[in-house]
């Protein structure tokens, strides 16, 4: 549920005139439906299901930092491929997503024996 809230807080809360004006930009309209929603929970639980068995071999820092490249780093790439990811929004994107999947990784590590 944090990268739910993260990446719900950043996309939808912080940078929203960001991303529909760079669509406007494009000619294409930047829709919030609740299937869109959806698919950031199951991204989001995911990526959570990553840090965890992450957690179970690797540092945290490690954790982290193969999580976050793999999650973020691999769909910058392919978002600037289609030409739909806004790059000024990287200079915030880049340490909110790092903040969000370290608290990932604290969180599970709190209430995860296992991780």
């Amino acid at each position: 549920l944090w990268m739910t809230f993260v990446q719900f807080a950043q996309n939808q809360l912080i940078f929203l005139g960001v991303w529909e004006n760079h669509f406007r930009d494009l000619g294409l309209s930047f829709t919030t439906k609740p299937i869109n929603g959806i698919l950031w929970t199951v991204w989001s639980m995911l990526h959570a299901m990553l840090v965890r068995e992450l957690l179970k071999t690797r540092s945290l820092r490690s954790a982290v930092s193969v999580a976050w490249l793999i999650s973020f780093v691999m769909m910058w790439c392919a978002l600037y491929n289609l030409q739909v990811m806004p790059l000024p929004l990287l200079i915030a994107a880049v340490p909110i997503s790092l903040a969000g999947t370290y608290g990932s990784a604290l969180i599970i590590q709190r209430f995860d024996p296992h991780a």
